[in-house]
């Protein structure tokens, strides 16, 4: 078994090059390989994607701002569901200085469906502040975009500074965690401080000063691409000779072959850590699995459970007597999740052990808006809706009143950031993806059943249907 040494080499002469570098290090001269593949690879393979279209803009300013939004709307979110909502962000918003003009309501619009409605918020107080405290241009290095602009983190402010401005820094995101723990064969928690200090520190050393849009791009391409978390496609990856996962499976093939006595090919070394403690390795309670092969990195502690909740939904539909119904919605609070979105009247169910209906369409509206339905109106149970946050494991009990238009008086349902929308203005507000579902659940309801309220002889008319709360 052949170990790599954690100490300096000697030359001979009393004095010592580089280090006999850790497994979970590069030499030198794998730096430069790593470089070299990379950027090659990169520049005849990279993707078409419509924020690369805006990196041979002679102004600065402008390809940040495109780098910028592409990496806000790209974190936690898939390339394929960012490249239109980039497209119709970028078609409103061609500029940092028209995105300052915007409003939260507008922002909220085109982000509604994408999730981490905070980004587009964060974007929009980022561009007022260039605009307001910069004349409009962006902070020109990693550091200072880091320092002021809100919701850009570490690896935002390299991506933008190397993308848009050519600095030599580096970044570490999902892919370029997946490819440096394959390559360097990091098998501890990921997440843990001793992995993200090296991981950084690995990508600031690999990084090309000549080409660092380039290569961080490439590196990030390498991991959406090839060396996916699923099925890796190690036999086309430009760097698999540097890549010790892989060697690690080849050896693993090769000692195989010695059992079956049909392997007439070179020794391969095996590759093993010297240290007597390594905060990077597998951790001695996990094994090398044979079947996972170089997806046995990186490892990530276990996800925490969502937690569980219930809420009270009324889709509350005003029916006219033209077909175009429109239904009440009202706005959230600005703070929290889903900060400032519309949504239809809506109650948390605090007794989450609760297998009732939750809330009566009574209570659901009182709390929610301060309206107050006759004890006659009728109702129907449309069924459970379920949406996952990243945080929370949400099922919407979602309940349906149907009125007449002519029963209904405005200004006697009017509540301070609430609104009557048709379908078509619904889906295009700032909703969100939960909104629609919920939606969607009444409209599949209603071609199935229709329960309206009962204009009966009995049933009080007009401004009697809807009452507010007193205060």
């Amino acid at each position: 078994m052949v170990k790599r040494k954690l100490k300096e080499r000697d030359n001979g002469d009393g004095k010592t090059d580089e280090p006999i570098s850790s497994i979970h290090s590069f030499k030198n001269e794998e730096k430069k390989e790593f470089r070299q593949k990379l950027v090659t690879w990169f520049q005849e393979n990279q993707r078409d994607l419509p924020w690369r279209n805006h990196l041979s803009n002679p102004d600065v300013d402008q390809r940040a701002y495109a780098v910028w939004v592409s990496e806000i709307m790209l974190q936690q979110t898939q390339v394929a569901t960012v490249i239109e909502y980039y497209k119709r962000w970028m078609k409103k918003w061609p500029t940092l200085q028209d995105l300052a003009k915007a409003s939260l309501e507008e922002v909220n619009e085109i982000w509604s469906g994408l999730g981490y409605y905070s980004r587009g918020r964060r974007l929009l107080e980022g561009a007022q502040k260039v605009v307001k405290e910069f004349g409009g241009k962006m902070p020109r290095t990693a550091e200072s975009l880091l320092k002021h602009l809100p919701g850009v983190g570490r690896y935002t402010a390299g991506a933008i500074a190397s993308i848009a401005y050519g600095q030599a820094t580096g970044i570490v995101d999902g892919n370029v965690i997946r490819v440096l723990c394959r390559m360097r064969i990091i098998g501890a928690n990921s997440t843990s401080q001793p992995v993200q200090n090296k991981l950084w520190s690995l990508a600031d050393e690999v990084v090309d000063p000549d080409h660092p849009a380039d290569f961080n791009q490439g590196i990030m391409e390498l991991g959406a691409t090839v060396c996916t978390p699923k099925s890796p496609g190690c036999a086309s990856c430009p760097v698999q000779n540097l890549c010790l996962a892989k060697a690690m499976v080849d050896q693993n093939k090769h000692r195989n072959g010695n059992k079956l006595g049909i392997n007439n090919g070179p020794i391969i070394a095996d590759i093993e850590c010297a240290a007597d403690k390594c905060d990077l390795c597998l951790p001695e309670n996990e094994t090398w699995d044979e079947k996972e092969g170089v997806q046995n990195y990186p490892r990530k502690a276990g996800k925490k459970a969502a937690r569980e909740e219930k809420t009270s939904v009324c889709v509350l539909c005003r029916r006219t007597k033209s077909g175009a119904d429109q239904y009440y919605l009202v706005q959230r609070a600005q703070k929290g999740l889903l900060a400032g979105l519309w949504e239809f009247p809506s109650v948390k169910v605090e007794d989450e052990s609760d297998e009732t209906v939750g809330h009566t369409i009574q209570e659901i509206l009182q709390k929610s808006c301060g309206l107050t339905l006759l004890p006659s109106t009728q109702s129907s149970m449309v069924g459970n809706v379920e949406h996952i946050f990243s945080h929370i494991h949400q099922t919407y009990i979602v309940q349906a009143v149907i009125v007449p238009e002519e029963e209904v008086d405005d200004s006697q349902v009017h509540a301070e950031n609430s609104r009557w929308v048709t379908k078509e203005e619904f889906s295009s507000a700032a909703v969100s993806t939960a909104m629609k579902k919920v939606f969607k659940a009444f409209e599949s309801h209603g071609k199935k059943k229709t329960s309206t309220a009962d204009p009966g002889k009995n049933q009080k008319s007009i401004t009697a249907f809807f009452k507010k709360k007193k205060e």
